[in-house]
C-alpha cells in the first residue's frame, strides 16, 4: 500500500481538525463515500493514479464528484492536489474512518457467511464480538458458499471460526490421523 504512512498521518490531521470544528462525523461519511466511489469506479481511480493527467484536471473531476462534501473534505482535497499526494486519497479515507470508529470505541468485525446474515444469526454474531473484545462492533458480511453454512468472524486480529467446512476440515483431520 503505497504511501500508507502518509496516509495515516493525512487522515489523523483531518480527524483532530474535524474535531475540533464539531465535523468529525460528517467528514466520516464524506471519507466513506470517497473510499467507496473511488473503490467501485476504476475510471476515478485510475485518474488519480496517473501521472500524465494534470493536477488542476484531478481536482475538477473530484470537486465535481464530491461537491457536496464539507469544507474539511474538500480542503483535504485542496491540500494532496498542492503536495502532489492526491493519488492516496482512497487510502486517506480509508485511515480516516478507521481511526475515527477507534476513537468512538466502535471496532468493525467482518462476517462471512454462506448466505446474506439473518437478523437472528446477526445478533449471535454481536454477541460472539462482545463476547470477544469487550467493545461495540459494527458488521461487515461477506457472502463465501465455500464454508457451507455457520461463519467466520474476524476482528482485528483475532479470527473465530464456526463454519462448516472448518468443522469437517477438523473432522477430515482427525480421521486421517487415526
Amino acid at each position: 500500500m503505497a504511501g500508507a504512512r502518509a496516509a495515516i498521518r493525512y487522515a489523523k490531521a483531518v480527524l483532530s481538525l474535524a474535531s475540533d470544528q464539531k465535523s468529525a462525523d460528517a467528514v466520516n461519511k464524506n471519507m466513506k463515500l470517497i473510499a467507496n466511489t473511488i473503490a467501485e469506479s476504476k475510471d476515478l481511480s485510475d485518474t488519480l493514479q496517473s501521472p500524465v493527467i494534470n493536477s488542476s484536471v484531478k481536482k475538477a473531476v473530484l470537486l465535481e464528484v464530491f461537491k457536496k462534501s464539507d469544507k474539511t473534505t474538500l480542503s483535504l482535497i485542496d491540500t494532496l492536489i498542492n503536495n502532489n499526494r492526491i493519488d492516496i486519497l482512497e487510502n486517506v479515507a480509508l485511515k480516516y474512518s478507521e481511526l475515527f470508529d477507534q476513537s468512538k470505541g466502535v471496532e468493525l468485525a467482518t462476517v462471512t457467511t454462506a448466505i446474506a446474515l439473518t437478523a437472528d444469526l446477526e445478533k449471535k454474531v454481536l454477541a460472539k464480538a462482545k463476547e470477544l473484545t469487550d467493545k461495540n462492533v459494527e458488521v461487515e458480511n461477506i457472502i463465501d458458499e465455500s464454508i457451507l453454512g455457520g461463519f467466520i468472524l474476524r476482528i482485528g486480529d483475532i479470527q473465530y471460526n464456526a463454519s462448516i467446512a472448518n468443522q469437517l476440515n477438523k473432522l477430515k483431520r482427525e480421521f486421517t490421523l487415526n
